[in-house]
């Protein structure tokens, strides 16, 4: 295809970037430690511009300024998306107004066009109308393609309430219940040894051994 030339530049996100984006916002339950105090990652519309330049989503030369508007979309479809991610890990339908959401932020990007560039074809570039809406649907393209040809089983919660991150078991036994086992996992452990230790003690308490 020596007559074919690719898109000029483009953009794109990969999986665990995306579920990244979704962890902007922490979603775990109860939690009081100091280490997670600060929930939300995009306090504002700089912190969100930052995270889309960081993630290649928009151009750097071209500069993006967002305001509260955009920073509360953003959020929003944030939210839809965890919620569509949470839906398939939990098993169950996700709720309506998520899908819509998200449906509208897949068709803000146009679709993919060929150029006439003198005598050859040109892949056109695909830009949504704005720098927000295209960044916005290139991170729920790249979970819907997860979800779509992808292997979306092996999308994950982490098994600690208290921490809830999204992530993708690409573990060899696809058995992986925990974002990091140093972390969560080993407080996992730790809790169940607390439990059985209070349960011995409580069993002991009840039926002492003769003396």
């Amino acid at each position: 295809m020596g007559n074919i030339s690719p898109a000029e530049h483009s953009h794109g996100i990969d999986l665990e970037s995306a579920l990244d984006f979704l962890n902007t916002l922490h979603p775990g339950h109860g939690r009081t430690d100091e280490q997670h105090l600060r929930d939300e990652h995009l306090e504002s519309p700089a912190d969100a511009a930052m995270w889309f330049l960081e993630h290649e989503l928009v151009h750097p030369d071209a500069g993006i300024a967002l305001l509260d508007t955009d920073l509360a979309r953003i959020r929003r479809v944030r939210s839809a998306l965890r919620e569509i991610v949470d839906s398939v890990v939990e098993g169950r339908p996700p709720d309506a107004d998520a899908v819509h959401l998200v449906n509208a932020v897949l068709e803000q990007r146009r679709p993919t066009r060929i150029e006439l560039d003198g005598t050859a074809l040109r892949i056109g570039h695909r830009h949504a109308e704005t720098p927000v809406d295209d960044a916005l649907a290139l991170i729920a393209e790249a979970i819907i393609e997860e979800l779509a040809t992808g292997r979306p089983e092996r999308l994950r919660v982490c098994a600690n309430d208290r921490c809830r991150w999204a992530f993708f078991d690409s573990s060899p036994t696809g058995r992986r219940r925990w974002c990091d086992m140093r972390s969560c996992g080993n407080q996992a452990k730790a809790a169940r040894y607390r439990a059985r230790l209070k349960e011995a003690e409580e069993h002991e308490a009840k039926h002492p051994r003769p003396n």
